[in-house]
């Protein structure tokens, strides 16, 4: 197989990836807020860089939320083939849904600071 091929074969899993988080529960939840955002944000005269903001804070959060997912993957991994207890992975666990929760705060606050005041 080429370079080529591998390189392009790599977009094929990468999909997949992207699909299979996005059939997990929380990731429903990021993709309705983010069509309330894009939503909201159509309704309001934004910038093109207010624009460009939103839209990268968006690819933040869905990408702390594929890493969470991909490193509550591997723990289950883990957990299972060693025989160990929710316990024994719950650190990297509860540190992956912090980078989310952090994520998801700093990008609602940011948020406020655009939409806020063009409300007012």
């Amino acid at each position: 197989m080429s370079p080529t091929q591998k390189f392009i074969r790599g977009f094929g899993h990468a999909s997949r990836g992207i699909g299979f988080a996005f059939g997990q529960r929380n990731m429903k939840i990021h993709v309705a807020a983010t069509i309330g955002v894009l939503l909201f944000s159509a309704l309001l005269p934004l910038s093109l860089t207010e624009w460009f903001i939103v839209l990268i804070l968006v690819g933040l959060v869905w990408t702390a939320e594929i890493l969470n997912t991909a490193i509550e993957c591997l723990a289950n991994v883990v957990r299972d083939s060693n025989k160990l207890s929710y316990q024994a992975t719950r650190d990297a666990r509860d540190l992956a849904a912090g980078a989310v929760l952090t994520t998801s705060i700093v990008a609602a606050l940011i948020g406020l600071i655009i939409f806020v005041p063009k409300l007012l």
